[in-house]
């Protein structure tokens, strides 16, 4: 009875029941809710009555955004200073670069985000702190709206790629055909990235689409810190909002 309200009359509850169906039995009401699964359609709202699948296909596009703009700050920070903290191992930059790292993994996105929003929106000014743009009608204006919560999810992203960057580039430093290599007389920065970097991306890449989908879900509380349209958004609103 939530769309009717906590004091709803019977009669009122039973209308809805039956209008939802939700008189049918459960295994009925199971196969026609995969029937519309795949037919693409959600169903309406139980607050607004609009079709969820036309709420959907409107934000899906920001999330979208926003992970791929998160992966792509993740990985053009998180290789190089995997790299460098690999060749340099033991060093002070190395371990500068695995406290920052440490420290990345350990700090929730929405508390990074907090602190992203007080020093480039509310003491520099220089960056929107909440909203998405119009995607739609001004794509370029709206990538304002997109850094502060790229760099939330990407630093975070970052600290992972370098620590496996850092990982994955020590084992293959050992490896015969990269001394091999050196041997010849090759430049180090030839064996480094055409020789062990080709090899230690491998498992980089191959968690990189693993990390696409948690960053999906990491998206939830971002959006809604930074008020940016987006799925996570719209989860966390129909929560409060106990729009089933």
């Amino acid at each position: 009875g939530a769309a009717r309200g906590d004091y709803a009359s019977r009669e009122a509850v039973e209308a809805l029941r039956e209008r939802m169906g939700l008189n049918d039995p459960i295994l009925v009401q199971y196969v026609r809710y995969l029937g519309n699964l795949l037919r693409g359609d959600f169903g309406n709202s139980l607050i607004t009555g609009n079709s969820i699948s036309d709420q959907v296909r409107y934000v899906l596009p920001y999330t979208l955004e926003l992970t791929f703009a998160s992966v792509l700050v993740g990985v053009s920070f998180g290789i190089p200073i995997g790299v460098l903290t690999a060749v340099k191992r033991n060093s002070f930059f190395d371990y500068v670069g695995r406290v920052v790292s440490l420290a990345g993994l350990s700090v929730p996105a929405f508390y990074l985000a907090l602190l992203l929003i007080f020093v480039f929106a509310v003491r520099l000014g220089v960056l929107p702190a909440v909203g998405g743009g119009d995607l739609r009608e001004e794509p370029v204006e709206s990538l304002r709206y997109l850094v502060l919560p790229a760099l939330t999810l990407g630093l975070i992203m970052t600290a992972s790629i370098t620590r496996l960057t850092r990982s994955a580039m020590l084992n293959v430093l050992n490896e015969d055909y990269v001394r091999t290599a050196r041997a010849k007389g090759l430049r180090e920065r030839v064996v480094l990235l055409r020789h062990a970097l080709r090899s230690a991306l491998l498992p980089v890449v191959s968690v990189t689409g693993l990390w696409i989908a948690s960053l999906i879900g990491d998206s939830v509380l971002t959006e809604f810190v930074f008020s940016r349209p987006g799925l996570g958004k719209m989860l966390v609103s129909s929560i409060l909002q106990r729009d089933y």
